[in-house]
């Protein structure tokens, strides 16, 4: 049986942050770190092309948020580890994506079925947001929860990996976040601001509206879809190439994707380069919301766990147990971790590796009392 995630308690500045967050778990990282350097040592880099590689994108983090920066060379100064390999596990995805190109072999794809059920759906009228995150089984010895205490923003519950600046969450003024892997033909001309730096920043915006505009705007390396919801009953989903984003919204009190795209406009501006090594997309989305639709009313987060459980088309399912990766390399993909949330409790549950265990840690995070005008009506 998995460990649940352990929950991590930082404040203050960004570098006396990190270095709270380092010396809590520096074990834990040295395993994230361990995980993705050993891929890269894998494709023939040595420590100091892995360093060429991390450190093209420092410049366009530093000028996206220089505060980024500053809690990474925190976590490194707290776990005893090197700055690059903290950016390392925060822009994983861009940079096993470049060293696999440059070595022309096949990327390893980011799975996840997202949900969002509006207020109306539910029975008790508030939204709730969830996610299976799917990739490396060996992933789930290395999340942790980070409860960030802010000065000049909203408090932020995040699911990450050790190291990460972010992944999947909530904040105080009722906005959360989650994200899944796409694909196009548009990806990697140009690096732009890796992807869980992205999601931090949106939880971090003091406004719903802001939270949406960074997701939005900013420019990325590679597609990837974000999920974004407000408690107060709004949820829109970005699908983003690296230099454009297609919003779909809720159809009949529910938003799910996985990962291919399904704009229309997407659909006939890029080529979805991605299905291959994630075929059952096309029916894990459906399968969630066919688990939803019967419940429209009366829709519960246990309604949204049953459905995160589906097992059909098993080990290729909306919840997958662990099964040799699709790159041919020597690790298990899985589903990693079922993420719920109730955005207006700050509330937040999580199982590892729930094909396998269904234990969940509860993670809380206090509300702004007047979290309601940051709301969309």
């Amino acid at each position: 049986m998995s460990r649940l995630f352990p929950c991590i308690d930082i404040s203050g500045a960004p570098f006396e942050r990190g270095v709270q967050y380092g010396k809590a778990c520096p074990q834990i990282i040295a395993r994230s770190i361990e995980i993705y350097s050993q891929q890269l040592l894998d494709m023939g880099y040595d420590w100091v092309g892995i360093r060429r590689l991390v450190n093209q994108f420092v410049p366009n983090i530093e000028a996206f948020e220089p505060a980024y920066i500053e809690e990474m060379r925190g976590i490194a100064e707290g776990s005893g580890h090197d700055f690059e390999a903290i950016v390392l596990i925060n822009a994983r995805t861009e940079i096993i994506h470049l060293g696999r190109r440059n070595q022309h072999d096949k990327p390893e794809l980011d799975g996840c079925t997202g949900a969002i059920v509006l207020p109306a759906a539910t029975l008790n009228n508030e939204l709730l947001h969830g996610q299976n995150w799917d990739w490396r089984a060996e992933c789930a010895e290395t999340g942790v929860v980070l409860r960030i205490r802010r000065e000049d923003g909203p408090d932020v519950l995040t699911f990450t990996e050790a190291g990460g600046l972010a992944r999947a969450g909530l904040n105080s003024i009722g906005t959360a976040i989650t994200g899944n892997n796409l694909e196009s033909d548009r990806d990697y001309r140009e690096l732009g601001v890796p992807l869980p730096l992205i999601r931090r920043k949106a939880l971090e915006a003091n406004h719903f509206a802001l939270a949406m505009k960074a997701v939005a705007v900013t420019p990325k390396s590679g597609s990837n879809n974000m999920m974004l919801s407000h408690a107060g009953g709004f949820a829109i989903n970005f699908e983003c190439a690296p230099d454009e984003v297609f919003p779909l919204f809720e159809d009949r009190g529910l938003v799910v994707h996985a990962n291919h795209w399904r704009s229309p406009a997407a659909q006939v501006k890029l080529k979805n380069t991605g299905i291959g090594g994630a075929p059952e997309s096309f029916y894990r989305d459906i399968r969630v919301e066919g688990a939803l639709r019967p419940h429209h009313g009366r829709l519960t987060l246990e309604h949204l766990k049953a459905a995160f459980f589906d097992d059909f088309g098993t080990p290729f399912a909306v919840c997958r147990p662990p099964r040799p990766s699709s790159s041919g390399e020597d690790n298990l993909s899985a589903t990693v971790a079922m993420i719920l949330m109730r955005p207006a409790a700050g509330f937040m549950e999580i199982a590892p590796l729930p094909a396998i265990s269904r234990a969940f840690g509860q993670y809380q995070l206090p509300m702004e009392s007047d979290y309601a005008r940051y709301a969309v009506w």
